[in-house]
């Protein structure tokens, strides 16, 4: 009995392991641009990318514990979401560091104060919305996996090199051999394994360094506006409010498709509470001088290709995260994976989003062409913006912001054409969402 526990425990805490590797060089990502974009010092940098570790996990335990206001209770991983990097920078550069915590902690009291009212709009999110939203939001990221794929840095006289592109092959072949020839707990963490096995072979062949590991410090505590005071101006504020609504939409695609993945249904309540715990992510961002966070749709392909629908693996992924960002030299072994082998991994990861969008969609009539044009003109939006974003380069800014954004242009569109030609029902899914 207590052998068998122990080895379920192990099982989580790897498939834990395993989400936060997925996560893990885009949760950084955004500080490292941010970051570099304002010119941080050393010091600074060393901070912010600690800290915002730490609080992804506390994000996440925000979200998996229900409580009467706050907690989906589904198993999501948080992150710095991705589409703050250029209003953050503009804030940073034009207002100064304050600024650009005074509005993440505004924006974050928004989240939490309109939660229930987003809640409503549920009846506009039927599988052919959600359906097209999640196949965007995994499709968009295949080009971010190509770009690690290849080494990470379009500059670089090394991208594409013949060894990148072996090393992200190998990780690839790896996690298909598992995941179409292990059993039990092997091919749950599939992903981890390839990782693993990736980063060996790139180790072979000299694309492996230990000096961020060796230089790194070995403990550092998270410190209320270290970084920065925050200030409070209008404009910042209006521009994140306007970031963390496109949040809360993605949010609600990665909602439903791990409640597909679940089996749950979701009531208003349920996406609510969700909403607000994503909201006090962000407020802590902000006190703690990091940028606002998102349920990651990253880890929406861990879950489907792992096959682990419970929560115990994200507790263990949530406080992984925490015991990273306090101890830095411990977090910086996850910094020697090449960006090769994380392009590998995420390739298949990103590559099951897409699928799972289209799976949701099994449920919508694509006999009638009304749906069929819903699909495709969103679908086909979604991903345009993402490959020509130039195409709205004429118009001011802060439009700019929402229209070439790809979950964005793909909900608006979708929600759109399907009150338009569908007309507003409730009629969800055949689950249902109460």
């Amino acid at each position: 009995m207590d052998s068998s526990i122990s080895n379920s425990r192990g099982q989580s805490l790897l498939l834990g392991v395993q989400h936060v590797l997925a996560m893990y060089s885009g949760g950084v990502l955004v500080p490292l641009l941010i970051g570099t974009a304002l010119k941080f010092s050393s010091a600074q940098m060393a901070y912010l990318i600690s800290v915002d570790i730490l609080m992804t996990g506390v994000a996440t335990l925000l979200q998996l514990k229900r409580t009467p206001f706050t907690g989906i209770a589904l198993p999501v991983v948080l992150g710095s979401a991705i589409q703050s990097v250029s209003p953050l920078i503009n804030i940073g550069s034009t207002l100064g560091i304050g600024a650009m915590y005074g509005a993440t902690i505004s924006a974050g009291i928004f989240v939490f104060l309109i939660g229930g009212l987003f809640s409503k709009l549920r009846v506009y999110f039927p599988p052919i919305v959600t359906g097209s939203l999640i196949t965007v939001i995994g499709f968009t990221l295949i080009p971010i996996a190509l770009l690690n794929w290849g080494g990470g840095d379009l500059s670089s006289k090394n991208y594409g090199s013949l060894s990148n592109l072996l090393v992200g092959l190998v990780t690839v072949m790896i996690i298909l051999v598992l995941m179409l020839f292990a059993k039990g707990i092997f091919k749950a963490i599939a992903i981890l394994l390839g990782i693993v096995g990736g980063t060996l072979f790139a180790a072979l062949l000299g694309k492996v360094t230990l000096e961020p590991v060796v230089t790194a410090v070995w403990f550092h505590f998270p410190t209320p506006f270290f970084l920065g005071v925050p200030t409070f101006h209008t404009s910042a504020i209006v521009t994140m409010i306007v970031i963390v609504m496109t949040s809360m939409i993605e949010s609600t695609g990665v909602y439903f498709a791990l409640a597909d993945l679940t089996g749950r249904d979701l009531t208003s309540r349920d996406m609510a509470n969700g909403y607000r715990a994503e909201g006090l992510g962000v407020i802590l961002s902000g006190i703690f001088n990091t940028f606002p966070y998102s349920t990651f749709s990253q880890n929406v392909g861990v879950v489907r290709i792992s096959g682990v629908k419970s929560k115990q693996p994200i507790y263990f992924a949530a406080f992984v995260l925490i015991i990273i960002g306090l101890l830095p030299k411990f977090g910086a072994i996850a910094t020697i994976i090449p960006s090769s082998v994380l392009g590998g991994a995420m390739f298949v990861m990103f590559g099951t989003i897409g699928v799972q969008g289209l799976s949701m969609m099994r449920q919508v009539d694509f006999s009638s062409e009304k749906n069929m044009i819903i699909a495709s003109l969103s679908i086909g939006a979604g991903i345009g913006v993402t490959v020509y974003p130039q195409f709205f380069q004429k118009l001011p800014q802060t439009i700019q912001l929402i229209v070439t954004n790809s979950v964005v242009v793909t909900s608006l569109l979708a929600v759109t054409l399907n009150m338009l030609l569908n007309g507003k029902t409730s009629k969800i899914n055949e689950k249902g969402l109460k």
